[in-house]
């Protein structure tokens, strides 16, 4: 797996203590702009660290999911 961009470590760091959250709610805790947020999710996404599940409070919305366990993670993100 390829390094990991900065953003997409700072939100990786949230949803693994929040468990999961939705845009809106990363957008304001990691203060980034929406684009590079939307980049990281992607990237998340594309390596498999994250799941995107629609939200059961509003199905209009997304909630970003931490999917991967710490064992997995050990072996798979490079530490920082």
């Amino acid at each position: 797996m390829e390094e990991l961009p900065p953003s997409a470590k700072l939100v990786l760091k949230i949803l693994e203590e929040w468990g999961e959250a939705q845009f809106s709610q990363l957008l304001k805790e990691t203060r980034l702009p929406q684009r590079t947020l939307s980049a990281a999710l992607r990237e998340l996404k594309r390596n498999g660290i994250i799941e995107v599940r629609p939200c059961l409070k509003d199905l209009r919305k997304k909630v970003y999911c931490y999917t991967l366990t710490k064992s997995a993670r050990a072996n798979t993100i490079p530490h920082w």
